[in-house]
């Protein structure tokens, strides 16, 4: 007869039942807040923290979501920054020659907002995204406050 292999206690917890645990296993767990590095600056930083706390209180945020969590707020502050070039010298502007030509600021932009977009669809972030994920019920849906409305979106 093969011995059955021990699972870390982690798997072990997280394959039991919630039936099948003990009373103080059943007690919510101290919710953890995931701090920003340093290097970040105030914009990015005040990007996580919104963040941060909107995935914290839907219990969705993992220790492991750091790296593209900073990348996403990254992007999203020098996005607003190139953007703020943009409107001060405009999208086209005179290359050396004199002939018209793409801001480099604009192509900045366009390149950080493309991995803002990908990021975004990775925490569920757009619409498009969470439609995956919750029900198009609007009494369930986190994209509408359900007061009196139908049961499905064919009411309307």
């Amino acid at each position: 007869m093969q011995k059955q292999k021990d699972n870390p206690a982690g798997l072990k917890e997280l394959a039991n039942s919630p039936h099948k645990r003990s009373p103080e296993s059943k007690e919510p767990k101290p919710v953890r807040i995931l701090e920003c590095s340093p290097e970040p600056g105030p914009a990015a930083r005040q990007e996580w923290h919104l963040i941060v706390t909107e995935l914290t209180s839907k219990g969705v945020l993992s220790f492991f979501d750091r790296g593209a969590l900073a990348i996403y707020c990254n992007a999203y502050a020098q996005y607003f920054e190139a953007m703020e070039e943009v409107q001060k010298y405009g999208a086209m502007i005179k290359s050396p020659n004199g002939y018209p030509q793409q801001s480099p600021y604009l192509a900045v932009a366009n390149k950080h907002a493309d991995s803002m977009i990908r990021i975004a669809s990775e925490f569920d972030f757009t619409p498009a995204s969470r439609s995956r994920i919750f029900s198009y019920k609007l009494k369930s849906s986190l994209l509408l406050d359900a007061v009196n409305e139908p049961d499905d979106v064919t009411g309307w």
